[in-house]
């Protein structure tokens, strides 16, 4: 098969182009071709590409692309010519114009849309007239054309619901999956602190995603002052990309005199991710709303043990199986008090790690989901 991906694939976009990522080397393997496409803004930096796909970079019309999403004249004139070179292309999320011009384009080529989470009632009640215009122009009817909708979890079938006012005719659960492998060997404990100067002698809380409003920032930052008044031997790192949410962390920083005990140390890739997760006692994101989130998934992939919301898109199987990680709720006390629970702890955290490893070898190593989800790709190319 031939299939285009279309995702703004770059750093600066979260979760979906590390997903396509791990997708597309298991694709490989099975000796299909896969294509990115992606829009993109000066300043940014693309996602690297696994060896066999290619990857087609396409400039953000200025001005226009301030107020409609992703949109972008070149990548558009790329479909027109290209389109039917593909058997599927895929979409990833809603509401960007690349998730549009497939539909407004052709009608044959069977066609793919992933959630990633943005029906979520928190996601969709943001920027929610800008929704509701595209909505009206051609939104919900190319979701209802799509020849298959993936979703990540049960939540998103209940949203899809809500938003469409019925079913869809093909919608099917895979959840996200993470390459176990990588995890197998990680960066020697300490490096991570010796790197960005963290102390050796306290207990490290790690929060590792985009800093944005959804990522409960608001939740954790309060919650960890409460706690580390009464615990002093704990230091949080914040790592990620800003997002909108910088300044007013840095803000409660100050405010609050955490200096010494919140370090923002940027965004995280490649070995310091894995050095980080490695030196970490406790993995947190108390976030809103998630798809499905990888950055929990691969802090149980590494054995970090987690407290975490039950919005990060699989927290009913967490809670499920056997204690995989602990579940806060959505304030500011619940953090406060599920700090206190785990780092108290350490046979309780070793427990965690321990069935949040074997939870995700059995059901979200990459080569499972991915199969999967390549499965779905040849019923919907042979229904064509």
């Amino acid at each position: 098969m031939r299939i285009l991906n279309i995702c703004a694939y770059t750093w600066q976009s979260g979760g979906p182009p590390k997903i396509i990522f791990d997708h597309t080397e298991v694709v490989l393997r099975y000796g299909h071709q896969v294509d990115i496409l992606s829009p993109i803004s000066p300043g940014e930096k693309p996602y690297p590409v696994p060896d066999g796909a290619r990857l087609i970079l396409c400039q953000r019309t200025p001005v226009i692309s301030r107020f409609f999403r992703e949109f972008s004249i070149e990548l558009y004139q790329y479909l027109q010519q290209h389109v039917h070179e593909y058997d599927v292309i895929h979409c990833h999320g809603l509401w960007h114009f690349g998730t549009l011009a497939p539909f407004m384009i052709d009608r044959t080529v069977a066609k793919v849309i992933t959630i990633h989470g943005v029906l979520d009632r928190w996601v969709y009640a943001h920027h929610n007239w800008k929704k509701q215009l595209m909505d009206t122009l051609a939104q919900k009817a190319y979701l209802q054309r799509a020849d298959l909708v993936q979703i990540n979890n049960s939540d998103e079938q209940d949203d899809v619901l809500r938003y469409l006012g019925h079913s869809h005719s093909n919608i099917v659960i895979i959840p996200n999956g993470v390459k176990v492998s990588d995890f197998t060997t990680l960066p020697s404990k300490g490096n991570f602190r010796q790197k960005f100067g963290l102390p050796t002698d306290k207990k490290l809380v790690l929060f590792m995603s985009r800093l944005n409003a959804k990522k409960g920032l608001d939740l954790l930052l309060p919650g960890f002052r409460d706690y580390v008044r009464q615990y002093p031997d704990t230091v949080l790192a914040l790592a990620g990309s800003d997002d909108g949410y910088e300044a007013t962390a840095r803000q409660f920083i100050d405010q609050h005199n955490l200096g010494d005990s919140v370090r923002m140390v940027g965004m995280l890739t490649g070995d310091d991710k894995k050095a980080a997760l490695a030196d970490a006692d406790l993995f947190t994101l108390p976030s809103y709303s998630e798809g499905f989130s990888m950055a929990v998934l691969e802090a149980m992939a590494a054995g970090t043990p987690t407290l975490v919301s039950d919005r990060v898109g699989f927290g009913e199987v967490i809670r499920k199986h056997e204690a995989a990680g602990l579940l806060a709720h959505l304030t500011v006390e619940s953090v406060t008090i599920g700090l206190e629970k785990l780092l108290g702890d350490d046979k309780l955290r070793q427990r965690i790690t321990l069935n949040a490893m074997a939870l995700v070898k059995a059901q979200y190593d990459i080569d499972v989901v991915a199969k999967q989800l390549l499965d779905e790709y040849s019923k919907i190319v042979r229904s064509k």
